[in-house]
């Protein structure tokens, strides 16, 4: 496989979407600081693509590995991970697509029988949010707010009709997603919808970490903090569908294309699965601080106002 094929599947080094005023901009980790791509492109004469979404979906991955092996000469551009903001990990994806009750632990928590096929269920864009956003929550409409912290599954080159063997192939890389969730809306009815496409309900990021530095994506742990403490702690191991068959399941329903996300499902531990009345858990609630982590792809934060 060439890096036209799957652009970011075999780079060496994490990827991000660096907010900035003139828009998203990608951001290449160093051991000197994030490469600013499009300005060390600009200084040095070359072309490059200006985001991770220009990367997947223009299949621009060539250029970037010309632009990497070119500074090595110098003539980087870097920042320094403390002056910038992050954004999506990709912010244009066609898909957002989201598997419930996906982990054993976390079904029998909520007295959800396992299910035989995937709970498929989507988010839109507006949903997306980067590492150290604020969450806005719609109190206006629902006050049962939860955390779910996700292995996130970026698509990396078509895929269609695939098999489960060949699955991984299509990957371009894996994030850290929160499927952040609002109780209330999603049980209202039998359709989730509602309870998870709020603004800013889909963090994910910082980092896109290429799927050649995840060999094995079921042998992860993932971890959620509120406020410091602790709430999920649990491995990707214990899902029902794994990564190989989520993607070629949705691949043989609708073609998946570069740039979409797949969030895997969240384990046990989120205030849904609390074994108590509804009306006397904790909530989310403005003010909180909410840490989504899995192992080898960074931490994701989000404050909720």
């Amino acid at each position: 496989m060439t890096s036209t094929d799957n652009p970011a599947a075999s780079i060496a080094h994490r990827l991000a979407n660096l907010a900035t005023p003139r828009g998203y901009r990608l951001g290449v980790e160093t051991s000197e600081g994030i490469l600013d791509v499009p300005e060390t492109a600009a200084s040095l004469g070359l072309s490059a693509p200006t985001d991770v979404d220009d990367l997947l979906q223009n299949r621009r991955g060539g250029e970037l590995v010309a632009l990497l092996s070119a500074v090595k000469d110098g003539g980087a551009v870097l920042r320094q991970p403390t002056e910038v903001t992050f954004g999506p990990v990709v912010t244009r994806p066609e898909k957002i697509v989201c598997a419930g009750f996906n982990y054993r632990a976390h079904a029998e928590e909520t007295g959800t029988p396992i299910p035989e096929l995937p709970a498929l269920f989507n988010k839109f864009n507006n949903a997306l949010l980067g590492h150290g956003g604020q969450l806005k929550l719609p109190t206006h409409v629902a006050e049962r707010f939860d955390y779910e912290t996700e292995l996130v599954i970026v698509i990396g080159r078509h895929c269609e009709n695939v098999d489960a063997r060949d699955a991984l192939q299509y990957v371009a890389g894996y994030a850290t997603g929160n499927d952040f969730s609002a109780r209330d809306l999603q049980m209202a009815t039998s359709q989730f919808m509602l309870g998870k496409t709020s603004t800013g309900f889909a963090p994910v990021g910082p980092w896109l970490v290429p799927a050649s530095a995840v060999p094995d994506p079921q042998n992860l742990r993932l971890r959620t903090f509120v406020n410091g403490e602790v709430r999920q702690d649990w491995t990707t191991a214990d899902m029902i569908f794994d990564c190989r068959y989520l993607i070629a399941h949705t691949s043989k329903v609708f073609p998946l294309k570069p740039g979409d996300l797949i969030f895997t499902g969240t384990p046990q531990g989120v205030i849904l699965g609390q074994p108590i009345p509804a009306e006397q858990r904790r909530w989310l609630r403005p003010g909180d601080e909410v840490v989504s982590s899995v192992e080898g792809l960074g931490d994701l934060k989000v404050t909720l106002v």
